[in-house]
């Protein structure tokens, strides 16, 4: 299958969230579009969810290579020569560098207000406006990843619902196209 040429960059904060880092994951691995990010963008991430005592360290980093084993070519390096080009708010200017040497259209981050100066060409997206955006162009594909997530979920085990449900809390625009759409 040829590649979409949607490339977009992860920002840590929707690696964050379990069952939406899923989702993002499982859509880039159906090829609806490319993603990157940088070490430092995966560190923030994995050290956050230790800090939160989400997962152990051990955890973390069976994730962080989990993540690089099924995207070796997610990671982008040397930028940092950029970082000091970008405008945005200076503690998010490293993941819009990542995004210009990437190439990218689109950083998704919950933060978009951090990211309101992006060079031409890339914008900020909220996980649900990107999303959104993939659902309207598949939506079968996007509710059968979704379905797909479900049954892999064992530990505990979740429902289609129940995953829907866990998406509305981060995505809720997202989750309601899904549910009216399966529902149809």
């Amino acid at each position: 299958m040829q590649p979409s040429p949607l490339i977009a960059v992860l920002d840590a904060n929707v690696l964050y969230p379990f069952t939406l880092r899923d989702t993002l994951l499982r859509a880039a691995a159906a090829g609806l579009f490319q993603v990157r990010w940088s070490d430092k963008i995966l560190d923030e991430a994995t050290h956050n969810l230790v800090a939160d005592h989400v997962v152990t360290e051990q955890q973390a980093t069976r994730l962080r290579a989990a993540m690089t084993a099924a995207f070796p070519d997610a990671r982008v390096i040397g930028f940092d020569k950029l970082v000091a080009t970008m405008r945005n708010d200076p503690k998010d200017r490293h993941v819009a560098a990542a995004a210009v040497k990437a190439k990218a259209q689109v950083v998704v981050t919950l933060n978009v207000r951090d990211f309101r100066r992006l060079p031409d060409g890339i914008n900020a997206q909220t996980p649900d406006q990107f999303l959104v955006s993939l659902f309207n162009g598949q939506p079968r594909l996007l509710i059968d990843i979704v379905h797909e997530q479900s049954v892999a979920l064992r530990r505990p085990p979740r429902s289609f619902a129940e995953v829907v449900s866990a998406l509305a809390r981060v995505v809720p625009v997202f989750a309601g196209r899904v549910l009216a759409y399966s529902s149809e």
